[in-house]
């Protein structure tokens, strides 16, 4: 078992032992899914690679249980919506 999950560290950065394993289940389906890590590593084991995301503060579930990166936009990051009423 990875040692990070026996600590109460990482049960307390992210909020609660659901939130953990919501978090965690959410990336691991993402990097099974294809998506990139977001840290340096050499480790293939994905779950070791989440569980180093999430003690590098590089993921955290947003208020509706979604996985978010740190620093990215919550809109996803697509063209600002234009009010075309007045034309």
């Amino acid at each position: 078992m990875i040692d990070e999950l026996r600590e109460e560290a990482i049960v307390n950065k992210v909020g609660g032992r659901f939130k953990l394993s919501t978090l965690i289940q959410k990336r691991l389906v993402a990097l099974n899914a294809g998506s990139r890590p977001l840290i340096e590593t050499n480790s293939t084991d994905k779950l070791q690679i989440v569980i180093d995301e999430i003690m590098q503060d590089k993921i955290y579930l947003d208020a509706t249980s979604n996985v978010r990166i740190a620093g990215e936009s919550e809109d996803g990051g697509g063209p600002a919506e234009l009010d075309l009423s007045d034309l």
